[in-house]
């Protein structure tokens, strides 16, 4: 695969370079969407080949395409399903078939090389303008109707009206779903919550059914709603209040955290739509993902009302098997033992924004309920640093917070400094009266110079460690060895602030 990696870093990459202003809005400032047919046109129009289920949303979108897809597949659909970004391998973002593994290293460069000249001809008649995602979106289109996947199940990069895969028309979309909608790229879509649900809300189709997330603020749900009242589209909620979500009970399965819970869906409103499940054992805990999984839901019941074969086993079947890297995620023993870390317990979560920081904290207190806290923290520079700083620290009790830099797609360029996080954590613990204890201050030096950071003692007197380090491994150490001053007492590292930083503890257990 050198040579098609080669070729697409070779491109502008807007995952690396952040995303000019205005840029995902239906405006003149938009992305050429047309630029993307034209690419579509010059390969046979492939993204017309099979039917798609298209996601837009601020948080959820990838779980949800991939409770979705499984679903799909329980029921023996094959399945294409495209998502990004992704966490180890670039292969990740092009699920295939039945077994919904990624694409193969073999398949996606034999596609690329059969592709080379006619993609060099577009770049050449587009002026060199075509971006990586556009060309990796029209690879995945091409690919599920090689493979001629009975359903391909499709994540929006950004916004939705002007994003690369808003090529797909009404004809062949089976439903749209919009997940949330928060303030994330917030510059990009316009400046406000109304043009971002707006820019979301340009992949509803004429007719074609409208799953929603949710929940989302009224006037925001009103906006969506009345684009899907001009395009005729019939409105599933699955935060309708007529729906039952609710989330039983915490245990571990095969090692891992699960959640049960119950799914009840009754909507009569546009579409009648019924489903019951009860004691589900969702892998992937937390609040939200009960209502990813129940967004997912009404879309299995929206294509069943359309005539597809999805039975309520399979959609049970379908969630439960349902797994992502990164998003709760517990390392095993195992994996502790490989970073060096025995004994410990290790949580991974990309989450980046305010909103899904709050959800990682609500399911961290239903997992861990009385653990003491280490967090390790990297964010790209586009982010409400101090908003999400905002959500952990009021969360529940932070023994401390170690503050690192993680490459964002490969590159620094959308990397923030520690010394710039630190300054927002400051900020929002002065906001939240959360005394801590940080770099400037004679108490840390004191704590972590004077004395050995394993000591007993509590030279921190209840106050928050606030630290910077460049090193990653440093980083798990150090949260490592004051977790374990009291080992008496259960300890939780949590890794978050971007699925980069996750990407790189996954990266270095097979190193």
């Amino acid at each position: 695969m050198k040579d098609l990696l080669n070729y697409i870093d070779s491109l502008k990459n807007y995952e690396k370079l952040g995303v000019p202003t205005g840029a995902g809005t239906d405006s003149h400032d938009g992305f050429d969407l047309g630029r993307m047919r034209r690419l579509m046109d010059r390969f046979g129009n492939p993204h017309s080949k099979f039917k798609a289920v298209h996601i837009a949303g601020t948080k959820g979108k990838g779980s949800t395409a991939a409770f979705i897809s499984n679903i799909l597949r329980t029921e023996g659909y094959s399945v294409g399903c495209y998502t990004s970004p992704h966490i180890q391998t670039i292969r990740e973002r092009i699920l295939l078939g039945r077994s919904g593994d990624p694409v193969s290293a073999k398949l996606l460069n034999s596609l690329f090389h059969r592709i080379k000249q006619d993609l060099d001809q577009a770049m050449k008649a587009e002026n060199g303008c075509i971006s990586h995602f556009e060309v990796f979106t029209a690879m995945a289109f091409i690919l599920f109707a090689d493979e001629k996947v009975d359903v391909a199940v499709i994540e929006a990069g950004l916004g939705g009206a002007r994003d690369a895969t808003n090529v797909i028309s009404s004809s062949g979309l089976a439903a749209a779903v919009i997940t949330t909608v928060g303030e994330e790229h917030l510059a990009a879509l316009g400046g406000s919550l109304e043009t971002i649900a707006t820019a979301k809300a340009g992949i509803i189709k004429q007719g074609c059914p409208l799953v929603l997330g949710g929940p989302f603020l009224p006037h925001i749900e009103h906006i969506i709603r009345e684009k899907a009242v001009n395009m005729d589209s019939p409105v599933v909620s699955a935060y309708d209040s007529g729906n039952n979500l609710a989330v039983k009970s915490f245990s571990t399965l095969n090692g891992k955290p699960c959640q049960i819970c119950d799914i009840e869906i009754q909507t009569v409103k546009d579409l009648k739509l019924s489903c019951k499940l009860h004691d589900l054992k969702l892998q992937m805990p937390g609040a939200h993902q009960l209502q990813n999984a129940a967004t997912a839901t009404c879309v299995a019941l929206c294509l069943r009302n359309l005539g597809w074969r999805i039975s309520d086993d399979s959609i049970r079947r379908g969630l439960e098997r349902t797994y992502l890297l990164g998003r709760s995620q517990l390392l095993t023993s195992d994996e502790a033992k490989v970073l060096g870390l025995t004994g410990a317990t290790i949580l991974l979560d990309g989450a980046h924004t305010k909103e899904s920081a709050k959800a990682l904290m609500n399911t961290i207190r239903m997992a861990f309920p009385k653990a003491r806290l280490a967090f390790v923290v990297a964010m790209a520079c586009d982010k409400d640093h101090a908003g999400f700083a905002r959500e952990i620290l009021s969360g529940s009790y932070v023994e401390t917070v170690i503050l690192t830099e993680a490459a964002i797609a490969g590159a620094v360029t959308r990397t923030t400094p520690a010394s710039l996080l630190r300054d927002s954590w400051i900020k929002a613990s002065e906001e939240l009266g959360i005394d801590i204890c940080h770099e400037g201050m004679t108490e840390y030096r004191k704590l972590f110079k004077e004395q050995p950071v394993s000591s007993e003692s509590n030279l921190s007197d209840g106050k928050t460690i606030l630290a910077t380090e460049s090193s990653l491994k440093c980083c798990l150490r150090i949260a490592n060895e004051i977790l374990n001053r009291r080992r008496d007492e259960k300890g939780v590292i949590v890794i978050t602030g971007s699925l980069h930083i996750v990407s790189s503890v996954l990266a270095s257990l097979g190193d």
